[in-house]
């Protein structure tokens, strides 16, 4: 997930270090009566005795096993949770404990398929955004073999819900990891290590490149299909991985599931063309509240091509003239933006025709008293504030938190076997940096077009929400659409729409749809 309004935010877990070292033995480092003489004589003081530093024992990931029915056919899976250490390079000691969970599904024998089938069995590895959220959103929400019992319009979930089977988990055609990078969920940084190494985008992306390399080594999973999915502010952290992998350990990847994920921050900011990446968004939202005129109102795909079509041409024409633009243009500019998106004319143009998201979402259905959500513009509730010119906040988010993370902090101890005592963060906690940017824009488009350029064979889904106000679905496309890549190379590519928002999941004739895209997907279908 990205973090919610103020933040930008939008699921890795670690285990504890080493064996112990052997104690040197008694005699192990004594001087001849010799040198103990010359020691004596020069007066130098003889140093306490030391036993040599013990490194913590590592400790064991907990396995549990449990079943599932997808598709009609009962999955049954192993469960391994835990903590992974990082190491320092020079081996010298861990840097991090990253906390995961790993799900492989199991045979006739009652054992897991991989290994022994390795190269037949894909294993994927799922991750969620923020930057600072947990993986707990496709865990428990999408992808995962248990999640949170929610309306099946994914609108509202009581705080404390239960954990239910999930029927579109896609762990019947790959083994699942789900990892919280550092400062998310139970992973944090060890002892005498600063966790500002890990939070920027490079220091994000080598860690978990690293427990990825660890992981499949651990598990012998190099013979395995390998994927990444990552979600929201994944986009960034997937573009960035499927380079790194390849790169820095010659670890391929398969494909990248790309789920509502932004690859570059201009496209989802207050720049010009953010302006323009929202506004078929905005059109698609006002169609499902029905704010649209009839002929629009009537075909909902029409409307998108009509919003994009203007995005495209005479609104970003209109936004680059700014303040020169003459005042009948202005006005023409501001009805044709009423048209598309349900406002007032004169509030587009008291905004100098430029629609923040946070404008949209407090004024489309303010007549009513109420505002629509951001990561799903289908999601309503009271406007407590009518004074307000912006939400004070998401109820598309705080409709679900708390289900969520009642979840999350039951599942894993009680499903999971997993005790952990202190605070599980599920969102937030992280201090992030973006100083290896120097002040540019967050942007990953060159690195996922290097590795498409490297790895021929790597392919990418794109799955869009025509209702997520959070990465709306025309920054992505603007992102695919700037790669400059061989054209070729875009048969690789595949991009896929869902009637929702940013977790399109919570939907449940999308989570459907999303299962039987990925698992094409994987297929290679």
């Amino acid at each position: 997930m990205i973090r919610p309004l103020s933040c930008l935010a939008l699921l890795s877990l670690c285990a504890f270090g080493f064996s112990a070292l052997a104690d040197e033995k008694e005699e192990a480092g004594k001087k001849p009566d010799t040198e103990k003489k010359e020691d004596a004589k020069s007066g130098d003081k003889k140093p306490a005795d030391h036993k040599p530093e013990e490194k913590p024992k590592e400790e064991k990931p907990v396995v549990t096993q449990g079943e599932v029915t997808i598709g009609g056919q009962q999955v049954k899976f192993q469960a391994k949770t835990g903590l992974l250490p990082l190491l320092k390079e020079d081996g010298s000691g861990e840097k991090a404990k990253i906390f995961y969970v790993y799900y492989q599904a199991l045979g006739d024998d009652g054992k897991p398929l991989a290994p022994k089938d390795a190269a037949k069995r894909p294993i994927t590895f799922c991750f969620n955004g923020g930057p600072g959220s947990s993986s707990v959103w496709l865990h428990f929400g999408g992808l995962g073999p248990r999640k949170v019992d929610i309306d099946p319009q994914g609108l509202q979930a009581s705080p404390h819900t239960a954990v239910v089977p999930n029927p579109n988990s896609i762990l019947d055609v790959t083994d699942l990891v789900f990892i919280d990078p550092v400062g998310t969920g139970a992973s944090r940084p060890a002892k005498g290590e600063k966790g500002e190494q890990f939070w920027s985008v490079n220091g994000d992306i080598d860690s978990i490149g690293e427990f990825i390399r660890s992981l499949t080594t651990r598990e012998q999973r190099w013979a395995s299909p390998k994927f990444l999915c990552g979600e929201s502010y994944g986009g960034i952290r997937g573009s960035g991985l499927c380079d790194f992998l390849a790169s820095k350990f010659g670890l391929y990847v398969d494909g990248f599931v790309c789920v509502s994920g932004v690859i570059n921050f201009e496209n989802i900011g207050g720049s010009l063309q953010g302006a323009l990446s929202f506004l078929p968004s905005y059109t698609a939202t006002a169609h499902f509240h029905k704010k649209l005129p009839p002929d629009l109102q009537a075909d909902r795909d029409k409307a998108i091509a009509e919003a994009r079509t203007f995005a495209q041409g005479d609104y970003a024409l209109a936004l680059l003239k700014g303040d020169s633009l003459p005042a009948a243009d202005r006005t023409r500019i501001a009805e044709k933006l009423a048209r598309l998106t349900g406002l007032d004319r004169d509030l587009i143009e008291r905004a100098h025709l430029i629609i923040s998201p946070g404008l949209f979402m407090e004024n489309l259905l303010r007549k009513e008293g109420k505002i629509v959500g951001r990561y799903d513009g289908r999601v309503t509730t009271e406007d407590y504030d009518r004074l307000n010119t912006h939400p004070e906040f998401d109820p598309s988010y705080t409709n679900i938190y708390g289900a969520f993370s009642s979840a999350a902090n039951a599942s894993i101890r009680s499903d999971l076997n997993y005790e952990w005592d202190l605070p599980y963060t599920i969102l937030g906690g992280v201090n992030w940096s973006y100083h290896d940017f120097d002040g540019e824009v967050v942007n990953l488009e060159d690195r996922l077009a290097k590795a498409l350029k490297t790895n021929t064979k790597l392919r990418v889904l794109f799955c869009l929400g025509y209702r997520d106000l959070a990465v709306p679905m025309d920054s992505t496309l603007y992102s695919i659409e700037h790669l400059h890549i061989p054209a070729d190379l875009h048969s690789n590519l595949t991009i896929q729409y869902y009637e929702s928002g940013h977790m399109m999941y919570l939907n449940q004739p999308d989570a459907e749809k999303l299962r039987r895209d990925i698992v094409t997907f994987i297929r290679g279908k």
